[in-house]
């Protein structure tokens, strides 16, 4: 069953994932848009295409990957996801043909890759699809210390006006995974939605792309280019290819 968690979490929730777990903001599209210079760009993960469309809305030319039938589906069923180019596969591989001047991961998604070893083989892969001064974007959480340390726990899950939901998760140290459910109290029912993430820390990140000839150019808390330090949450983390030098 835990090869197939990701897989169970797409089928269960890709009718309701923009309203209750949609992810969007402004001001990534604002930094994508900008880094892809415009050149041609990559999503790993993909979904329901809550930043591709609007980066192609402003006319960048953006493709994406994803293992998900449903959530592609969901992507295909609005305006102009019909017309963005998508492979269907596991993003580890970046099966896909040509450079890129962009590649970006966003909202953890490059923790939902099990090991170690596929999240290495992510960034080489991303590596040789970037041109020559190209990006490659890392939106992620920073582990939380506290959380890592107390093993497992129960969370409250912000709190709307058709919902409320809690959130169940254990932690294995050794394997450095995240597994969790996430359990919604809506009209319709009880619906219960299983997480399992391989974190890792933002120096490990750092090393992963070092292997891979990427460096790390910038690292800001948010999108909105803020200071990375002790107290974020999150980073967004820009690694480039080097240009080539004559």
């Amino acid at each position: 069953m835990e090869d197939k968690i990701e897989e169970v979490y797409n089928q269960r929730c890709a009718d309701v994932y923009d309203q209750w777990f949609g992810y969007f903001d402004e001001a990534a599209v604002d930094v994508l848009e900008e880094l892809a210079g415009g050149g041609r760009v990559l999503e790993l993960g993909i979904g329901t295409g809550a930043l591709a469309l609007p980066l192609a809305a402003r006319g960048v030319r953006v493709e994406g990957i994803d293992a998900s039938p449903e959530m592609v589906a969901a992507l295909r069923a609005k305006p102009g996801g019909r017309d963005l180019p998508v492979t269907m596969g596991d993003f580890a591989d970046v099966n896909v043909g040509g450079e890129f001047s962009l590649v970006y991961v966003v909202y953890n998604t490059l923790f939902a890759l099990q090991t170690q070893e596929e999240q290495v083989r992510c960034f080489r892969g991303v590596a040789a699809r970037l041109a020559p001064g190209g990006a490659f974007v890392v939106e992620a959480f920073v582990p939380d210390l506290a959380q890592l340390s107390a093993g497992g726990g129960v969370r409250l899950l912000p709190m709307k006006d058709d919902r409320v939901g809690i959130r169940l998760y254990e932690h294995d140290p050794v394997r450095q995974k995240m597994k969790s459910r996430q359990v919604i109290f809506a009209d319709g029912g009880v619906r219960v939605f299983p997480v399992e993430v391989r974190y890792a820390w933002p120096s490990e990140l750092d090393l992963m792309a070092r292997l891979a000839g990427l460096r790390l150019r910038e690292r800001w808390g948010d999108w909105r280019r803020g200071a990375f330090d002790a107290k974020s949450e999150k980073h967004v983390s820009v690694y480039e290819r080097p240009a080539r030098t004559h």
